[in-house]
């Protein structure tokens, strides 16, 4: 079957398409809305455009495909094979990304409003700018992934792996964290507040000039980290192991810091949870 084939019998009504073989087909601005492309081969396809709204593409292997401001709402993408695709604008929107492959994809500004995106494996990618709103991430591996300015109110990545990620500038407002893995990553001058993330690990990883209030990072791993000019208002850090964090110049009024390990901790500049600056 060739590209202009598959629009012809789309275009008579016919919509199953399973394992349909169209490697690197121009496919540009096609409309496939509903239709089947399970276990399809369409790596290196030219989707850009396209309208999926849908689509099953359960393991299809669209790797290396441009997919650029492709509309793939309620797609169905659980375990496929989308590395180094390019997702650049496309709308995800409730789409099913679990256990799919997007390793060194490129999805910037791509809409994953409300995206089903748990246990996907996104190492390397590019999400700058992405919109990932009530995304459900759990158990994710995003490690190295750049997700600088990205948009993540209230997502879940419970335990999800975020090693060495850039999250610069990122809005993480009501997000779920709980016993995720940031070790290393970069999340200078986030919006954290009122997130949830206890038993999390945080050793070593940038969050200097992050807004931290109300947050809960209590049980957590911050050895390491620097807090610098952060704000923790009223952040609950009970429990946590901060040996060797930099908090200077960091706002602690009415932070929890019942039994937190400040060992060699640099709190130069600080407010205290008194309110009063550190001496």
């Amino acid at each position: 079957m060739d590209a202009n084939e598959l629009r012809e019998r789309y275009g008579r009504g016919e919509r199953d398409f399973r394992e349909i073989k169209l490697i690197g087909a121009n496919l540009e601005g096609i409309n496939l809305c509903e239709v089947n492309l399970r276990s399809a081969d369409l790596r290196q396809a030219n989707l850009v455009g396209a309208k999926l709204t849908g689509a099953n593409l359960r393991e299809a292997n669209l790797s290396s495909a441009s997919l650029t401001g492709a509309d793939l709402r309620e797609a169905n993408l659980i375990s496929a094979n989308l590395m180094k695709a390019n997702l650049d604008e496309a709308n995800l929107t409730q789409a099913n990304m679990s256990r799919a492959i997007l390793e060194r994809a490129t999805m910037q500004r791509a809409k994953m409003i409300e995206a089903i995106v748990s246990e996907t494996r996104l190492s390397w990618a590019k999400l700058v700018e992405a919109n990932l709103s009530q995304a459900n991430m759990s158990r994710a591996n995003l490690s190295e992934a750049d997700l600088s300015r990205a948009r993540l109110e209230e997502a879940n990545l419970t335990i999800a792996i975020l090693t060495r990620a850039t999250l610069e500038s990122v809005n993480l407002t009501n997000a779920v964290l709980n016993g995720v893995n940031l070790s290393q990553a970069n999340l200078k001058g986030s919006d954290l507040s009122r997130a949830t993330m206890s038993s999390s690990n945080l050793a070593d990883a940038d969050l200097s000039n992050t807004q931290l209030r109300g947050t809960n990072i209590s049980w957590t791993t911050l050895r390491g980290v620097s807090l610098r000019g952060a704000s923790l208002y009223r952040a609950n850090l009970g429990w946590s192991n901060l040996s060797g964090a930099d908090l200077s110049e960091a706002i602690l009024m009415d932070t929890n810091l019942y039994r937190a390990n400040l060992r060699d901790a640099i709190l130069t500049g600080a407010v205290m949870p008194d309110g009063m600056p550190y001496q």
